[in-house]
C-alpha cells in the first residue's frame, strides 16, 4: 500500500508545488521592474490600461496625431458603435477561450487546459469605448516615440490578408466589439496579461518583467 500512497501524494504535491513556484516567481519579478527610471518630461500622449480583475486591455484614443485606429479597425465592421465612442480597447488572448467562454460559467476544463498548454490560436479583441468606460483605468503618459512603439506592437500582433486585418465573422460579445485573428500562441507563460506587459515594456513604461496576472500589469501604474 505504501507505493500507491506515495504515487498519490506525489500526484497531488507536484502540481501544487509547480503552481506555487509559478506564482512566487511572478510576484518576485514585480520587485525588479523594467524601465524603472522616471517618465520622460516629453510624455504628453495618453493611453490606458483597463482590467476586469482577471484580464487587461490596452486603450487608446481612436485618433491622434500618431495613428487613426479606425483605419485599421473600421467602425463599419462593428454592429453599432456608440456615437460617443472616442476610445478603442484592444486585448489579446486564446482563440477558443475568447469565442467559447463569454462568461466564467462557460469555462470548461478542456478549454482551460488547451489555453494553458498553448495548443490554441489567438485573437485580438477590439472594442470601441466611451470616456465613461475609463473611470477605473490606469493612465499612461507616453512620448510620441513610446506611443508609436506601443501602437506598432499592437498592430504587429494582428494577422493580415491582402494588408487587411482578418475579422472573425459574427463575433463579439456586444454590438461595439469584434475579434480579429492574431499571431502567437497563448500559454501559462504567455498569457493575455503577458501580452499587455510586453507592450508596456516596449513603450518604456515601468512594469514587471513578467506579467501573467492582471495585478502584475498594473502594479506600478497610476489610476487615471
Amino acid at each position: 500500500m505504501q507505493r500507491p500512497f506515495k504515487i498519490i501524494v506525489l500526484a497531488v504535491l507536484l502540481p501544487a508545488g509547480i503552481l506555487l513556484a509559478y506564482i512566487a516567481a511572478a510576484f518576485l519579478l514585480v520587485l525588479f521592474p523594467a524601465n524603472s527610471g522616471p517618465s520622460p518630461a516629453a510624455a504628453s500622449i495618453e493611453a490606458y490600461v483597463v482590467t476586469n480583475g482577471v484580464h487587461t486591455d490596452l486603450v487608446f484614443p481612436v485618433k491622434n496625431k500618431i495613428i487613426d485606429w479606425e483605419r485599421h479597425f473600421p467602425k463599419t465592421q462593428f454592429a453599432a458603435v456608440p456615437a460617443d465612442a472616442s476610445y478603442i480597447a484592444i486585448g489579446w488572448g486564446d482563440r477558443d477561450f475568447y469565442l467559447n467562454t463569454p462568461e466564467w460559467k462557460d469555462l470548461s476544463i478542456a478549454g482551460a487546459a488547451g489555453a494553458l498548454t498553448g495548443r490554441h490560436a489567438t485573437l485580438l479583441h477590439v472594442s470601441y469605448a466611451s470616456k465613461a468606460d475609463l473611470m477605473h483605468a490606469y493612465k499612461l503618459m507616453l512620448t510620441e516615440e513610446a506611443y508609436r512603439a506601443l501602437a506598432e506592437y499592437v498592430l504587429a500582433s494582428a494577422k493580415t490578408l491582402d494588408r487587411h486585418f482578418i475579422q472573425v465573422p459574427h463575433s463579439g460579445y456586444s454590438r461595439q466589439d469584434s475579434f480579429y485573428e492574431a499571431t502567437g500562441s497563448y500559454s501559462m507563460f504567455n498569457t493575455c496579461n503577458t501580452w499587455v506587459g510586453k507592450g508596456l515594456q516596449r513603450a518604456g513604461v515601468k512594469v514587471s518583467r513578467w506579467t501573467p496576472f492582471d495585478t502584475l500589469v498594473v502594479w506600478h501604474l497610476q489610476h487615471g
